[in-house]
């Protein structure tokens, strides 16, 4: 068995202020955001989405983000994988941004909503030809015989979606919004004293408070 108590980094980061944090966590998420992407982090938009079943059961897998507004944290799926049909029976999620090497972690807990058809033709029409077809191709979280059995299944699709331009977005895949009522920036620090500041959403008015680490 591999013994890991040893492994320990100390975490050397800027101190994080209340006073130097945006009032709305939206426009914080952004700033930090644009940072990650200056710093150079390797797919900065990839992001741990947690569900669960009704009964409690959770998951959890990384995904990416497509986009952050005012309203919340879009990302797309198969609704027919275990998640979509997790967030259809229970919608609810959690997100985390693991920064590891800019020493910051982005946690977010919300309320998770379809977007309109319009929204999801929107974004699987602007994706590569070849990933449309992979969206048809894919019995997503569904046990295959192997590896051969989907790349013979692109390869039927490829041949009857090519004739078909513009490929059609097929009912069973789109987008998820997470609404966030939840959002924590947290910020490393020494001696394991890190810095995390939470946002908590009542109706329309965010409250800043400061978490113990």
């Amino acid at each position: 068995m591999t013994d890991l108590s040893g492994f320990r980094k100390e975490y050397i980061g800027n101190v994080l202020l209340e006073s130097q944090m945006e009032s709305n966590p939206m426009l914080q998420f952004e700033q930090w955001m644009e940072d990650a992407i200056r710093f150079g982090m390797p797919e900065p938009n990839a992001m741990i989405l947690a569900t669960s079943t009704p009964e409690g059961k959770p998951s959890a897998r990384c995904v990416l983000l497509k986009e952050s507004n005012e309203r919340g944290f879009v990302f797309f799926t198969n609704y027919r994988s275990r998640k979509g049909m997790e967030l259809n029976a229970n919608p609810f999620a959690a997100l985390v941004f693991d920064w590891h090497e800019m020493e910051r972690q982005i946690r977010i807990e919300g309320r998770v909503e379809k977007l309109s058809n319009e929204e999801s033709d929107l974004y699987f029409h602007s994706r590569p030809v070849s990933s449309q077809i992979g969206t048809w191709t894919s019995p997503q979280s569904q046990i295959i015989e192997d590896r051969e059995t989907l790349d013979n299944s692109f390869r039927e699709y490829e041949k009857k979606l090519m004739n078909n331009l513009p490929i059609p977005r097929p009912s069973h895949w789109g987008g998820f919004i997470v609404i966030p009522q939840l959002i924590e920036f947290w910020q490393g620090r020494p001696n394991r004293l890190h810095d995390r500041i939470a946002y908590y959403r009542n109706k329309e008015i965010w409250q800043m408070n400061r978490l113990a680490p």
